[in-house]
């Protein structure tokens, strides 16, 4: 490819990159996708995909362990993880392959570069200059640590290497309870090593509702993961053949001796180095400050996770991405409100699905809330599968809508557009028990918590 001019240059080509470019290029837009790795970014190569791969090795080995349960008999199962590893691998390729085939349909240009910015509205890629009306950045993020939590691939890691180890240690200490460190912790514990769970804040999932933080504190423990919550870690002590990992909770020091250390305390902006500067663009902390349109400055836009504000999601960065485009066409796409059209999806065991505002953060909020719960254990389904555990909460307007629903439980990210229907579309209790659920399924643990807030329970 020559250098060229375009209507939308996009830097990154992961899911809030691809996503404009793809919808970009449908409205007669001609684009460019700088990408220094591969397109699909770290959701598809380093993140989303590869560890729902690991988890479902995890769920399917679980099953065959609890085979008595259902009345059929199997030898002890064994696994080889470097063939796990491979297994995860194997829907990359094949995703990677039919990204990469929709962008050449297209007819998008893709750069394989390294981009920085150069004059305004040019992107260095390499030894070419890409140059476009309009720019996308979306450049996204990268697993950070702090001081003393640096990873060296082996012993100390990140969610990156974790994906790519063919051998897994006997015990690890992973320090960061968000939706990255349960789900590495519970897919560690499948495998039969002695995990431990390190959270500064005051409990784990921090961002989901209080009680489901407690259901899965409650579930981890009865699995053998030891999680201890408001712990701040001091120090890793590499000096021996175990590392020994301090931390503090309160005025007391504990401390843990394990084979590996996996940090997951967030992602940060990959944003070092771009010189934002050099085209006006505000950051704060790295990330890239927008107005409620994802508009950077004079024809420069961000998208993705290193948008500051923006829920770190791949699904996000989707409906960013489709925005923008539509917006540089010059189309009026419906605003993306976080706090009730953001689905939050947790794939450990068991799993978290939430839509909308926690019972704590409506409170906060000054809203007068009414709370009503109902467990699993009356639902036919999860009884059927043997984890009756979990329950969905709604958290509804005094006689008013719902404004967040939260379910722990069997497969529940599979519910989760159900409720982000029933939040989205601000539905009343009253509206949402006004469905059929079909029986015998998950789903009824919705219907159930919606008929217990207008005072109809049916199993409750």
């Amino acid at each position: 490819m020559s250098n060229g001019s375009y209507d939308v240059v996009v830097l990154g080509g992961g899911p809030g990159g691809y996503a404009a470019a793809l919808r970009a290029a449908l409205l007669g837009q001609k684009v460019a996708i700088v990408e220094r790795d591969k397109v699909g970014g770290t959701c598809l190569h380093r993140g989303c995909i590869p560890t729902k791969g690991l988890l479902h090795a995890a769920e399917v080995l679980d099953t065959i362990r609890d085979a008595k349960t259902y009345g059929i008999t199997v030898n002890e199962p064994e696994f080889d993880w470097a063939a796990v590893q491979k297994s995860k691998s194997e829907p990359i390729k094949k995703l990677h392959s039919g990204l990469s085939s929709l962008i050449k349909a297209r007819k998008i240009d893709l750069v394989n570069a390294d981009g920085k910015l150069g004059p305004r509205g040019t992107i260095k890629a390499g030894d070419k200059d890409v140059t476009g009306r309009q720019v996308i950045l979306a450049v996204g993020s990268y697993a950070r640590y702090f001081p003393g939590m640096e990873p060296d691939g082996e012993r100390v890691i990140t969610s990156d290497h974790a994906l790519t180890r063919e051998t897994l240690p006997r015990s690890i200490a992973i320090i960061g309870a968000g939706a990255v460190g349960v789900e590495f912790a519970s897919v560690y514990r499948s495998f039969g090593v002695d995990v431990t769970v390190i959270e500064a804040l005051p409990r784990i999932v921090p961002l989901e509702d209080a009680d489901v933080s407690k259901e899965l504190t409650a579930s981890f423990g009865k699995r053998g993961i030891a999680v201890h919550a408001g712990a701040k870690v001091q120090d890793i002590d590499r000096s021996k053949d175990l590392l020994k990992v301090t931390f503090s909770k309160g005025d007391k020091t504990a401390s843990v001796d394990v084979e590996q250390v996996l940090v997951a305390v967030g992602r940060g902006p990959s944003t070092d180095g771009l010189d934002l500067d050099s085209w006006g663009i505000k950051s704060e902390r790295g990330y890239i400050l927008t107005d409620d349109t994802y508009l950077a400055g004079d024809g420069v836009w961000a998208v993705g996770d290193a948008v500051a504000m923006s829920p770190q999601f791949a699904h996000v960065a989707f409906a960013q991405g489709f925005s923008v485009a539509e917006r540089i066409a010059g189309g009026t796409p419906v605003m993306l409100d976080y706090d009730r059209d953001v689905p939050h999806a947790t794939y450990c065991n068991p799993e978290i699905a939430s839509v909308g505002l926690t019972e704590e953060a409506a409170r906060e909020r000054g809203m007068d809330v009414e709370v009503h719960k109902h467990g699993f254990t009356g639902i036919a389904k999860a009884q059927i599968l043997h984890q009756p555990r979990g329950f969905a909460k709604i958290v509804a307007e005094k006689g008013g809508r719902i404004v967040g629903l939260h379910i722990i439980g069997p497969r529940v990210t599979e519910l989760l557009s159900e409720i982000l229907l029933a939040v989205g579309w601000e539905a009343y209790p009253s509206e949402l028990a006004g469905l059929v659920h079909p029986h015998p399924t998950l789903s009824e643990v919705v219907g159930e918590a919606a008929l217990a807030a207008i005072g109809r329970p049916l199993h409750g």
